[in-house]
Order: C-alpha cells, then sequence, then structure tokens
C-alpha cells in the first residue's frame, strides 16, 4: 500500500474531498464507553473533537462544557480552525439514529453506537480486534514481527510452567484494556505470580517480553468510503505506560510493519480512524520495528493530527499538562497563541478538562519553539 507524508496526506485529502462531496455529519465522541476508571476527567473528553469537525455538522458534547463555549469557540476562530457551532449539550446515544441524514463520526463504535446506528460489521470488527490476544493471534497468522507473546482465555489458566517459561522482564497485561491500565511489569516469577492476584479471575490476559525500546510509534489509518489511507506516524510522548501526548514527524514511519493487519481490519468491517502502536528496535544494522497493539477508535494522537492536517502543520507537540484554572478564560494566550500566518504557537485541543486542571494542547513549530512555547506556557498554567 502506497503511504504518504504529512503534507502529501494534507493533498491529498482536498483531492479526495473535491471528488467527494463532503457529508454533514454528527460527532459523538464521548470517551465513557471505552475508557478506564480513575483517568481524571474522562467525562469531559468529548470537547476534543469540536476541532474536528466543520461547519454545518452536529456535535454532542457534556453539558458542564458549556461555560467554556464562548472561551473556544473565540479561540479556535482567531487561529483560523473551522468548527461547527451547532451543538447537542448531551450525550444520548439516541442522537445518531435521530439524525439519519448525517454521516457518523464516534471515538469507538461499541454496544451503544451498534443500537443506534447498526453496522454489524463494524462493530464485530471493532469488538474482535480490541483484544491484544486477537491481535496477537492475527498478528502471528500475517507473519508480522511482535514482542514474544503467550495467550490466555482467563489469568487462571497461566500455570507453574508458564510461569517458569516466562520471557523476565515481561509483561502481564489484560487483554482489553485502555490508558496503560492493567498492564504490570515483572521481573522475575514472585513478581509475575503477584501481578496474576490484581486481576479478577476469568479475566483474558497474556505475557509479553518487554521489547528493548525507548522509541514507541502511534501510526493511524483511516478506513473510509474511497479505501484505506494512512494518517500521521508520530512519536509517543509515555509517561510509564501511560499515554502524555505524540510528537510529529516521527523519526520513522514503518508503515510497512503494521500495512497487513490494517488491510486485514478494514476487510473485515473495520471504517473510520484507527491506529496502531509500534516499537522502534534499534541495532548497528538499523532498525526493525514491532507492531503492540491495535487501537480500533480514536486515539490520543488523532485529535492534534486531525487539527494539524486541517491548519497544514507539519512540525507538532501534544502534550498534557497541569493548570491550576478551572476555567480557560482564566488562561492567557496572548503571544503564544497558534498564528496562522507564522504556522506556530498553541492550540488547545482537549480542552474540556481544564475543569479538572488538565489540557492536551498542540504545540506547532520546529523543536526549539515546541520548548519554548511549553516553557512559556507552564508558567501561565
Amino acid at each position: 500500500m502506497a503511504t504518504v507524508t504529512q503534507r502529501g496526506a494534507v493533498e491529498q485529502r482536498a483531492q479526495r474531498e473535491e471528488a467527494l462531496p463532503r457529508l454533514r455529519c454528527i460527532h459523538h465522541h464521548d470517551i465513557m464507553g471505552c475508557t478506564a476508571d480513575g483517568v481524571s476527567g474522562n467525562h469531559l473528553y468529548s470537547g476534543r473533537a469540536l476541532g474536528i469537525t466543520e461547519p454545518g455538522d452536529l456535535i454532542l458534547l457534556h453539558p458542564e462544557l458549556a461555560g467554556q463555549w464562548d472561551a473556544i469557540h473565540a479561540h479556535y476562530s482567531r487561529i483560523g480552525l473551522s468548527h461547527t457551532t451547532e451543538v447537542i449539550w448531551e450525550l444520548d446515544h439516541g442522537h445518531l439514529a435521530r439524525h439519519p441524514d448525517y454521516t457518523i463520526s464516534v471515538f469507538f463504535f461499541g454496544a451503544a453506537e451498534q443500537a443506534a446506528r447498526p453496522d454489524l460489521s463494524w462493530y464485530q470488527a471493532v469488538q474482535y480486534i480490541n483484544s491484544k490476544n486477537h491481535f496477537a493471534t492475527v498478528a502471528e497468522a500475517l507473519g508480522m514481527p511482535i514482542p514474544s507473546t503467550v495467550c490466555f482465555d482467563s489469568v487462571g489458566d497461566i500455570g507453574a510452567k508458564d510461569i517458569i517459561a516466562a520471557p523476565y522482564p515481561c509483561y502481564l497485561k489484560a487483554a482489553v484494556s485502555v490508558s496503560g491500565i492493567g498492564i504490570h511489569r515483572c521481573e522475575d516469577a514472585a513478581a509475575l505470580g503477584e501481578a496474576m492476584t490484581r486481576f479478577a479471575p476469568g479475566v483474558p490476559v497474556q505475557i509479553q517480553a518487554e521489547v528493548p525500546s525507548r522509541s514507541f510509534l502511534n501510526l493511524q489509518y483511516e478506513a473510509a468510503a474511497d479505501g484505506l489511507h494512512t494518517l500521521a506516524a508520530t512519536e509517543q510522548v509515555l509517561q510509564g505506560f501511560a499515554h502524555q501526548g505524540n510528537r510529529h514527524p516521527a523519526d520513522h514511519a514503518p508503515w510497512e510493519a503494521v500495512d497487513p493487519i490494517a488491510e486485514w481490519l478494514v476487510g473485515q468491517g473495520m471504517r473510520g480512524v484507527f491506529a496502531f502502536d509500534v516499537a522502534v528496535i534499534e541495532n548497528r544494522h538499523g532498525p526493525s520495528f514491532q507492531a503492540i497493539e491495535c487501537n480500533p477508535r480514536w486515539n490520543g494522537a488523532s485529535y492534534p493530527t486531525a487539527i494539524a492536517r486541517k491548519l497544514g502543520i507539519e512540525h507538532w507537540l501534544a502534550q498534557v499538562l497541569p493548570t491550576r484554572h478551572r476555567s480557560l478564560d482564566q488562561i492567557d494566550l496572548e503571544g503564544l497563541e497558534f498564528d496562522p500566518e507564522r504556522g506556530r504557537g498553541v492550540i488547545l485541543v482537549n480542552w474540556g478538562p481544564v475543569l479538572v486542571g488538565k489540557l492536551l494542547v498542540l504545540l506547532a513549530g520546529e523543536r526549539e519553539t515546541q520548548q519554548r512555547l511549553a516553557a512559556e506556557l507552564q508558567q501561565r498554567l
């Protein structure tokens, strides 16, 4: 499958939109049906989809975000980021069914989405590949390089021989998990035995060898009406196992490492945006790559990627930052806000969690500019 650069993706997207008239879309990007307990402010994440909308679209937002509307609308208007102003201030999935003349854009096509706008093949594809165990099974069948992985239908199926044979250090992972929850690093057999006690009986898990890598990539695709397209390769910014941000462009874009499973997944009925996590393994003969898992949904990198593509931004860092403020109108972006003529500055991406003291921001510009913007913004936050 042919790949494209970020600039090429922008040109390709424009050509596709000229060839295919754009339909109005209804956006429902609440994450509560696919999230981990304990993620601060996760009920407020629907707001990050605002930057991907276009005038005439509909977007469903949590009602607690209504007080931030004037500030975020003014911010996006100043920086030239097109977006809808037609908001439904609730998260009832029934609206997807009540607007059948709109195409749908959802964070995760799960049971609620399937009930509202049935698409059985899409739903089944998401449910299947959302399991790390199923991902490992398909990847191995396709001959893709992945870390040594042993899958178990239940944590209780792990026996003494499995514990002895595990490739230490290794990870014990829940087959279905998000935000790094349910992932435990195990240095030895004692640690693996202890980690097993953290799972409820019957939970599917896997034991996976640790990858000797300090760099992990996020490779995003889009399954659209006119076929499968690459979107962006970004480098993950991690804190432990938790995703904290992404940088573009990445030093590597090994689409060939995951093209086979991306094409297989689309053949199963996958639609919309999805992505793969890939480890970069440096050695004297050059880098090699191992696929870790599939995110059959929008993910943390998807929203800044979409905004960057809309605005033609090539170099950017998306980063989660804490703030003492609890409202957008308390944050001073003067002199830092994105300037479309200069192509650099700060863009608010996931703005809703300001209510609990954090933001996901896009810092546009070369790395030196990113560092300067981050330092100045953190002083103001």
